[in-house]
C-alpha cells in the first residue's frame, strides 16, 4: 500500500492512526462481548475504518454526516461519550435510544450525526434536506452520507443523487463497496465496471478511493470538502474496500472464498499504516502500547458505567408519550372580518400565511412553483416567496420525502404536496418508517406535513381518486387531518405546520371547487383532535369525515323525519373518541359514513371501539358504510355504484327503523 504525506504535518498522521485504531479496540471488545451474550448482534467494520475516520476528519464538526453499521469510526471521531454507545448497544436508558433500537439507529443532534435506519435508501434523501437547509442559510457546510454498494440498487439512491444534482446541494454520496451484500457479491448486484460511473447519468462528478488507505481517504475527502463549500454540487465517492467480517455475525464468511480473504487482509488499513509510522519515526512500539492502553483503559471504565446501569423499566405512559413530540396548542382566533370563500382557497389562503409567518418554511412539490400546482393551490407563491422556498421537485416522492425530513432535521420546516394522495404509495417508506418513527426512536422530530389532495366522485378512476387515510391511521407517529370545510382546512392547515410532528393533511378533490364557507380573512387556528357537532339529534349518530360529510347532511335534508346528530371527525389521528362516546349514549344508535372501502378503514375501529366501552347504551348493532372492496373505477356509473351514498341512506333508514 502506497502512502504519500503530502502536507500533513506529523500530529494529523498520528491522529488519523489513533482514530482508527479506538473503532478497532472497541469492535474486538464488542465481538467478546458478543459470544458471552452482554450484546445482542453486531455488524463488523472492522477493515473499513479508514473511511469512517478519514471522511469524518474531513468534515468540520458542524456538519452533519450520516453513517451505516459499519462506521463506528464516525462515532468515535465525533467523540461520541462510550458509555452512551455501550449502553445503546445493550439496550439501556442512557443510550440514544432509551432501548427502543439497536446498533446504530440513532441520531445525535449534539454530534451532528443521524443514523440509519433498516430500510437504508431514505437516508440518502434526508442528507439532500440537510444540505438544503444549509445552501439557503447561505452557509458553506457539506452533508455526507453513508451507504454500501448494495443500497446503491435502491431506487432512493438515484433519487437521492438526481434531486442532489438538479439542486447543486453539496452532498457527498459515500458509498463502501465492500464486496458483499450479506451474501451477494458485487457481480450478481450491479452490472457496471464502478458505480462511481454512474455519477455520469446525474451529470455528478465522481472519484475512486482507495478505502482502506487512510491517507488517501483522508486528503482526497478533505481537498473536496473544501471545494464544495466554495462551489456546492454533489459528489459521489466509491471507496474500494472489503468487509472482513459477516454481514453480521451470525452470517459468517463461508461463501467468500478464502484466497479473497487472504488478499485483503493483506490490506488491512490499520496495520499496514502502523508500519508506514514506524518507518518514518513518525511512532514507536512505546507510542503504540501506550495507545492501545489509553483506549483499552476508556473502554473498560465505560464498559462499567454502562453493565452497571439497571435495565430499562417498561412505563406504558413513557412509551406512549414517547411517540410524538410534545405540542403545545396555540389557539389563535379571528372571528371577524370573514369572507365566503372556495374550500380550494381556504387551503391556498392557509399555506400563504404560514409562509409569511414561517421564513424558513419550505414548500416541495410537482409544479408547484411558477405553474401552482395541478389544483393552483400554490398559484403565485413563486412571485412572493421565491422559488428558493417554492420548489419544484423531479417526480421522486421518496427522495421528496426524505428531503422534507432532512430540512426538519436541520431545523426548517418543509409542507410537500402529493401532486394525488394516490401517488404517496411511491413515498410510503420514508413516511411509515421514518417521519414516523424518528420521535420514538431517538427524540428527533419530523416537522413535515405532506398535502394529499384526494378522493373519488370526479371520474379519475384507480389512479387518482383513493381516499388512503387507512395506510397512515394505523401507523403509531403520524397525525392525519381530514377537513370538509373551507373554516377548518385553513384552520387544520395552519395548526398542522406549526404541528413538530408528521402530519398527514387530506384535502379531497371534490370539495375544492364546490364547496363555499365563510373564512376568516387572517390567520387562525384550530385544535387538532376536536370533533365538531353539526346538528343535533336524539334517534341516531352520524360519524363522518372529508367529503361524506356532505353526502350524510344531503341525505338526512330529505329524511326530516329522522333526528340525527352528525359528527364531524376533522382530525381522524388524534381522534375525539370522547365526542362519539358522549353521543352514542344520548342516541343509542351509531352509523359510520366513510368514503373508503370499509374493511380496515376508520369505520372499523370505531365501530370496535364503541362496541368495548359503551355497548350497554347501543338499542342496534353498529353500522359502518364505505365503498365497495374495488379499486375506484373509472365510469361515471360505475363511480356511482363504487361510492357510498345510495348505501348509507338504505342503512340510516334500516337503522333509524331498528
Amino acid at each position: 500500500m502506497q502512502y504519500h504525506i503530502g502536507h500533513l504535518d506529523k500530529q494529523i498522521l498520528i491522529d488519523l492512526y489513533k482514530g482508527m485504531l479506538k473503532p478497532r479496540m472497541i469492535e474486538e471488545k464488542m465481538l467478546i462481548l458478543l459470544r458471552q451474550g452482554k450484546i445482542s448482534k453486531w455488524f463488523s467494520g472492522i477493515g473499513q475504518e479508514a473511511i469512517s475516520v478519514g471522511v469524518t476528519q474531513s468534515l468540520k464538526e458542524e456538519e452533519y454526516i450520516l453513517p451505516m453499521h459499519r462506521n463506528l469510526g464516525v462515532f468515535t471521531t465525533r467523540e461520541v461519550p462510550l458509555f452512551r454507545l455501550f449502553a445503546q448497544w445493550q439496550g439501556k436508558a442512557s443510550g440514544f435510544t432509551q432501548g427502543r433500537d439497536r446498533s446504530f439507529h440513532f441520531g445525535s443532534q449534539e454530534h451532528k450525526i443521524v443514523g440509519m435506519i433498516s430500510h437504508l435508501g431514505p437516508q440518502l434523501g434526508v442528507a439532500d434536506g440537510i444540505a438544503l437547509a444549509d445552501m439557503l442559510r447561505r452557509k458553506k457546510r457539506v452533508t455526507a452520507v453513508f451507504t454500501g454498494e448494495g443500497g446503491t440498487s435502491e431506487g432512493d439512491f438515484h433519487e437521492a443523487l438526481n434531486v442532489a444534482s438538479v439542486w447543486n446541494l453539496p452532498v457527498l454520496f459515500c458509498v463502501e463497496n465492500n464486496g458483499y451484500g450479506l451474501s451477494t457479491p458485487t457481480r450478481e448486484q450491479y452490472n457496471c465496471k464502478n458505480l462511481a460511473d454512474r455519477a455520469k447519468g446525474y451529470g455528478m462528478e465522481s472519484r475512486i478511493i482507495d478505502g482502506n488507505n487512510i491517507l488517501e481517504v483522508y486528503m482526497k475527502v478533505d481537498e473536496l470538502c473544501k471545494s464544495l463549500r466554495k462551489r456546492p454540487r454533489p459528489v459521489l465517492l466509491e471507496f474500494k474496500t472489503f468487509r472482513m467480517r459477516g454481514h453480521e455475525e451470525a452470517s459468517g464468511t463461508k461463501y467468500v472464498p478464502e484466497k479473497l480473504m487472504q488478499k485483503w487482509e493483506k490490506k488491512d488499513p490499520i496495520a499496514n499504516y502502523e508500519a508506514f509510522l514506524l518507518e518514518k519515526e513518525c511512532i514507536t512500539p512505546q507510542d503504540i502500547d501506550q495507545f492501545r492502553q489509553k483506549i483499552t483503559e476508556e473502554i473498560e471504565t465505560h464498559l462499567k458505567k454502562a453493565f452497571d446501569e439497571p435495565p430499562v423499566e417498561a412505563d406504558v405512559e413513557k412509551e406512549l408519550d414517547g411517540v410524538y413530540m410534545p405540542f403545545v396548542y396555540e389557539a389563535v382566533s379571528r372571528e371577524s372580518d370573514s369572507k365566503n370563500i372556495r374550500f380550494v382557497d381556504a387551503v391556498s389562503e392557509g399555506l400563504e400565511q404560514s409562509m409569511e409567518r414561517y421564513n424558513e418554511l419550505i414548500l416541495l412539490g410537482q409544479d408547484i412553483a411558477e405553474y401552482g400546482g395541478v389544483f393552483k393551490i400554490t398559484e403565485g407563491f413563486t412571485q412572493k416567496f421565491g422559488k428558493s422556498r417554492v420548489r419544484n421537485t423531479p417526480i421522486c416522492e421518496s427522495a421528496i420525502i426524505s428531503t422534507a425530513m432532512g430540512l426538519s432535521i436541520n431545523q426548517m420546516k418543509a409542507v410537500v404536496e402529493m401532486q394525488f394522495a394516490d401517488f404517496v404509495s411511491s413515498g410510503f417508506n420514508p413516511i411509515v418508517n421514518y417521519l414516523a418513527k424518528v420521535h420514538y426512536r431517538w427524540g428527533e422530530n419530523a416537522d413535515v406535513v405532506i398535502r394529499m389532495p384526494c378522493g373519488g366522485g370526479v371520474g379519475a378512476g384507480p389512479f387518482h381518486s383513493q381516499t388512503n387515510e387507512a395506510w397512515f391511521t394505523k401507523t403509531p407517529g403520524l397525525k392525519v387531518v381530514y377537513p370538509a370545510f373551507p373554516y377548518d382546512a385553513k384552520g387544520l392547515l395552519a395548526t398542522a405546520i406549526n404541528d413538530p410532528n408528521p402530519v398527514l393533511f387530506f384535502e379531497h378533490k371534490g370539495l375544492y371547487r364546490s364547496i363555499y364557507g365563510d373564512v376568516p380573512s387572517e390567520y387562525y387556528t384550530l385544535p387538532f383532535g376536536e370533533a365538531v357537532f353539526l346538528q343535533k339529534g336524539d334517534d341516531v349518530t352520524v360519524v363522518t369525515y372529508g367529503a361524506a360529510v356532505h353526502w350524510a347532511l344531503e341525505i338526512l335534508k330529505k329524511h326530516t323525519n329522522i333526528e340525527a346528530e352528525v359528527l364531524d371527525l376533522r382530525t381522524l389521528q388524534p381522534l375525539d373518541f370522547s365526542s362519539i362516546l358522549t353521543s352514542v349514549k344520548k342516541t343509542g344508535k351509531l352509523i359510520i359514513l366513510q368514503e373508503d372501502t370499509v374493511f380496515g378503514g376508520i369505520a372499523s375501529d370505531i365501530s370496535a371501539m364503541v362496541m368495548e366501552n359503551c355497548f350497554q347504551f347501543l338499542d342496534a348493532p353498529v353500522q359502518r358504510v364505505g365503498s365497495l372492496e374495488t379499486p375506484v373505477p373509472f365510469s361515471k356509473k360505475l363511480e356511482e355504484n363504487f361510492l357510498p351514498k345510495k348505501r348509507f341512506e338504505e342503512a340510516l333508514l334500516e337503522l333509524h327503523a331498528y
